[in-house]
């Protein structure tokens, strides 16, 4: 039998909160705010013969690690084209469009992402759980769909299909 199963990956822990601001050209941004984030995953998975497709506590504890990571930072993106970064004298500065906006180092995760909206706290968060291709391999995972919510009825999600 060829069986699929998607698990769902949903827990209280899975959450993050940080400040951001998004950018929506070159001249016009958010102000500062901040989010509790939520995250779930979908993991689509070929059935073993046991009655479960594999241990889907270890990405489980992956999701909660990087939502650990991201907690109670300023997250920056480090890849915005309206956006440059300056770090000096244990600050971090954010140059947008000639505004100077300065923030404490300790403060600051710089993210390698575009812009900090939930489409790319998604990809993010994608990139990451699948970076080890064989693990997913072995697992026999076919999908991940990663979601970030930002609030109650607001999120955004990002999928990856394995090739068969």
């Amino acid at each position: 039998m060829n069986d699929t199963v998607t698990i769902r990956l949903a827990k209280q822990a899975m959450k993050f909160s940080a400040a951001h601001f998004t950018i929506f050209s070159a001249s016009e941004r958010e102000r500062l705010h901040g989010h509790n984030f939520k995250v779930e995953v979908d993991i689509e998975a070929q059935m073993l013969g046991n009655g479960m497709c594999f241990d889907y506590g270890i990405y489980k504890d992956s999701v909660i690690a990087l939502c650990r990571e991201l907690n109670e930072w300023t997250i920056l993106p480090m890849h915005s084209p309206h956006l440059r970064i300056e770090e000096a004298d244990g600050q971090v500065i954010a140059l947008f469009n000639g505004q100077r906006i300065p923030f404490l180092r300790a403060d600051v995760l710089l993210l390698p992402i575009e812009n900090a909206t939930l489409e790319e706290f998604a990809a993010y968060f994608l990139t990451r759980l699948t970076a080890d291709r064989e693990a997913l391999h072995v697992h026999r995972i076919r999908a991940i769909e990663v979601r970030v919510f930002s609030g109650p009825g607001q999120s955004a999600g990002r999928r990856l299909r394995m090739a068969p």
